[in-house]
Order: structure tokens, then C-alpha cells, then sequence
């Protein structure tokens, strides 16, 4: 087992695999003070002002001269990054990604034609003012029900919105909760209203689009007597007709998969994230799809997603993502760089690029296809970019509502949180592994004790395929299962 790293040839830094002392050699330097896990230490002379390089690219620039050995952190470093920049589109050469055989996967089909990984019952309120009534419906419904038949669970996803909301702010909490209505995780879906709601029930209806009219039901609470009781009625509508649907043989190309990662040290970058981004390769290999977001935490490694855009169309609205959040930072006079948080740093990230150059490991290598912002959902196969902030509840929120069935979700410091979809966690360290058993589901640590990335890669596939079909995830054993929904604006 190593104990230190240099990523690339071209690093000017070395990052600790393990607690290092004072006085030992590693990478042919010795080291001038004791180093932490996660943590970097100078292979050469940093001068004052001079380029600190990690993952062969800039990382920050050194704030005072930093010797041989030396610790090399926030106290000595710091960002290069400022405001919003202008692109030139210089479009990597990417081979043809070799095909691969797809295992095969027991998932759901919908009268649509979309597929789905669970066959559960959501109550969706379009209002936190009937939170407490969702939560009622769905306990009555379970009590009544102690073993259900053919679906998965029934459960409420509660949030504070949907009332004194404008603007942006108040479409995007509708299009949320009606993307939720039509996600083909959900074999049948309440939705729930107060009655007085800007988030009218009519309003949401008409502008629904498309959705299976025999699998959704409305109850608006002031129109009637007992809304619990009526509540559990409609539930029963719906568990008669879910609990016939079967699983049905697909290939594992009909997935879609979130990328994303929260609680992130040292290591995400080295082991986590690298494997997290060969998965996504492998799903453009077979014809699936995967998606990125966490737009602040591209900033710093942004060129490197844009010279993979499939064409200028694509590096055009990879730029108008990037420079979109940025200004969006601007808009409320708050620092556009202001990451990453103390957990990173206690972790052994310095500055968003380093935090960056780590984070978009896990889009692999391939090309990027497409785009998405608000009220887009995914169309294109291979790797696509999803607007968003970093924030771990927004975000797989985001991916799901996109589309995404399933969410890889790297985590180096640990979450127990999970989303409305699956969400498989990934930890960067044996360590958090070991003691942290309710809440990681992938040990992705030891690739720095020996095992490779194929053979890691291979494992994460197979547990993938069976998350897709049926195994549940720890989140899900311990019912860990939230929404956020992002809010930009004023609230009335």
C-alpha cells in the first residue's frame, strides 16, 4: 500500500493517503511537519504568487513562499478564480467509446413507455401547509396495509413552498412537483392541496402535460369534510391498480443516472469521484445516460467540461450554465467563490479549484451531449450537464426531476441523506466505510489499499443493475428521503 500520491506528472504537490509524520520521506522529499489525511504537501519550492499544480491544472497560487515538505493549505495558498470569464471553444479529440454488452436489468415499464426502478405511491402536497395532512394519509394508509403487494412503499415528500411564491421561484416549485407526479419511479401518485394555495390545483393540472390519468389522483383539503379519510381512499384507488405491475426484462442502457457528491475530502478526486466517472463512460459505452451538475463546483475546471462538448452549439450552453450561476452569485452581491466549506477543508480541499478539478472526475472522459436548466429533461444519451447549485438536497432533487432513476452520490466526510429516487453512496475512505455502515453503500477506499479501478468498477456496475432491480439502498432501508426545492427570489 502506498501512503502518498502524485497524480500527475505535473504536480508541483503530493496528497497524504494516510496520517503522515514530521521528518519522514515520501515522494523523495522529507516532510517538514506532520501531514493529514487528505492533505497536501509541496514536492518542490513554491514561491509567493507561483502556481500551485494538482491534477496536472492550477489549483490556486501559493500566498507566501512554501518550502519542501511543507503543508500546503488555506493558510499558505489560495483561489486564482474571480468573475465571470470569456470561452474559446477548443474541442478535445474523444475516440469512439469501445461498445459494451449491457447486463440486463428487472425494471418497470409505464403506459408511456418510461421505465421505472420502483413501483411505489407518492403523496405529493402542491402546498407545506397540508405537510402534516400528507404525513397522516400516508402512517393511516401503512397501518392499514403492514405488508404491501406489488409495490414498493408509499411515502410523502414534504417541503415548504408552493404559497407566497413568485416569479421564477413559483414556476420552478410547480415544475418540480409535477415532474415528481410523472417520474416512473412511482407507480401512483396523490397529489394534495390546501385549496387558497397560489400553487392552484386547477393551474397545476392544466399545465401537467402529459401524465397517466388512471395512476394520479387530486384532493384539495378545504373541498372536503375529511381529507385523511379521503386521502386514504384515493391511496386505495391507487394500490389496486400499482400492485398488479410487474418487472419487466430491460438492458441496463435504459437507465439514467445522477452523478453527484456532498461531504468531500481529500481522497474524492483520487478515488471516488475517478471510478464514479469510468461508470459514467461505461453507461455512454452501452447507450445509457448519465448527469452532472453542481455548477459552483465546476467553476475552476469548466474549460475542461467545454473542450468536451460535442459541438459549439453544446460548449455555448456549457458557458451560459457556467457564467449563468455566476452572475446569479453577482445578482445577490455574494462572493461567486466562496468555497469550499469547512468540512472540504477539514478534509484537505483548499480552493474551488481544488474542490473542482476533484468534483468533475466524475463525468469521466466522453463527450459532453447536452445542456439542461430549469424545466428541461434529459433527451440526450452519454454525458449530459444539469443546472444547479452544489447543495446536496437541491440537487439530487434536481437530478431526479430531470429524469435521472437512480443517483451515485461520492461522499468523503459521510450523509445519511437520500433522495426521492435511490440514492447510492459512495465513500471515498475505508474509514468512513467502516464505521459509518447505515449510510455507505460502496466502499469505493480501497483503490488506495490495492484494488483496482476495474475491479472496483465492475462491483459498482453489479450493484447498480441490482439497485435498478429491487435491491434497495441504505437510504431507503433507514426511509431517508427528502426534497429540496431551489428558491432564488422573494417570499411574500
Amino acid at each position: 500500500m502506498k501512503n502518498t500520491i502524485v497524480i500527475s506528472p505535473l504536480d508541483s504537490v503530493a496528497v497524504a493517503l494516510v496520517p503522515l509524520k514530521k521528518c519522514e520521506e515520501h515522494e523523495g522529499v522529507t516532510l517538514a511537519e506532520d501531514i493529514e489525511k487528505g492533505h497536501k504537501f509541496a514536492l518542490k519550492p513554491i514561491k509567493t504568487g507561483e502556481k500551485v499544480i494538482k491534477y496536472g491544472e492550477v489549483i490556486g497560487r501559493a500566498t507566501r513562499d512554501i518550502a519542501v515538505g511543507e503543508h500546503v493549505h488555506s493558510h499558505n495558498m489560495a483561489t486564482n478564480l474571480e468573475g465571470t470569464l470569456e470561452y474559446s471553444f477548443n474541442k478535445k479529440e474523444i475516440s469512439p467509446a469501445e461498445s459494451k454488452t449491457a447486463p440486463k436489468v428487472m425494471v418497470y415499464e409505464r403506459k408511456n413507455g418510461d421505465i421505472g426502478i420502483r413501483n411505489e405511491l407518492w403523496v405529493i402536497p402542491t402546498v407545506g401547509c397540508v405537510n402534516a395532512q400528507a404525513r397522516v394519509i400516508v402512517d393511516t394508509f401503512n397501518k392499514k396495509h403492514p405488508e404491501l403487494q406489488g409495490v414498493d412503499g408509499v411515502f410523502t415528500y414534504t417541503h415548504p413552498y408552493g404559497c407566497s411564491q413568485i416569479g421564477e421561484d413559483h414556476e420552478r416549485t410547480r415544475t418540480i412537483l409535477q415532474r415528481m407526479v410523472k417520474h416512473p419511479n412511482a407507480g401512483g401518485v396523490l397529489v394534495l392541496g390546501l385549496g387558497c394555495e397560489n400553487n392552484r390545483m386547477d393551474v397545476f393540472k392544466e399545465t401537467l402535460g402529459d401524465y397517466n390519468e388512471e395512476r394520479t389522483e387530486f384532493l384539495i383539503a378545504q373541498d372536503v369534510e375529511d381529507e385523511i379519510a379521503e386521502g386514504v381512499a384515493a391511496l386505495e384507488r391507487l394500490y389496486d391498480k400499482a400492485k398488479s405491475d410487474k418487472r419487466v426484462e430491460k438492458d441496463m442502457s435504459c437507465l439514467k443516472v445522477g452523478l453527484k457528491c456532498g461531504g468531500s475530502d481529500g481522497l474524492s478526486g483520487i478515488t471516488a469521484n475517478p471510478l464514479v466517472g469510468r461508470f459514467s463512460d461505461y453507461m455512454a459505452a452501452i447507450g445509457g445516460t448519465s448527469v452532472l451538475t453542481e455548477v459552483p463546483e465546476m467553476f475552476g475546471a469548466e474549460q475542461l467540461l467545454m473542450d468536451r462538448a460535442k459541438d459549439e452549439q453544446t460548449f455555448g450552453k456549457i458557458v451560459k450554465l457556467v457564467n449563468g450561476f455566476k452572475e446569479y452569485y453577482q445578482k445577490h452581491d455574494q462572493p461567486v467563490y466562496e468555497n469550499p466549506s469547512p468540512g472540504n477543508k477539514a478534509g484537505g480541499i483548499t480552493t474551488l479549484e481544488d474542490k473542482s478539478l476533484g468534483c468533475t472526475q466524475k463525468s469521466g472522459s466522453r463527450e459532453v451531449c447536452d445542456v439542461l436548466f430549469d424545466g428541461d429533461k434529459l433527451t440526450s444519451h452519454g454525458l449530459n450537464l444539469l443546472n444547479g447549485p452544489g447543495n446536496d438536497m437541491v440537487a439530487v432533487t434536481n437530478l431526479a426531476s430531470a429524469g435521472c432513476h437512480i443517483v451515485l452520490f461520492t461522499t468523503g466526510r459521510g450523509t445519511p441523506f437520500g433522495g426521492f429516487v435511490p440514492t447510492i453512496k459512495i465513500s471515498t475512505n475505508s474509514d468512513l466505510a467502516a464505521r459509518k455502515k447505515n449510510w455507505i453503500d460502496f466502499n469505493a477506499g480501497t483503490i488506495v489499499t490495492g484494488d483496482t479501478f476495474e475491479q472496483k468498477l465492475d462491483e459498482l456496475i453489479k450493484l447498480v443493475a441490482d439497485t435498478a432491480s429491487g435491491k434497495l439502498t441504505v437510504n431507503e432501508r433507514y426511509n431517508s428521503r427528502e426534497i429540496a426545492i431551489f428558491k432564488t427570489g422573494v417570499t411574500l
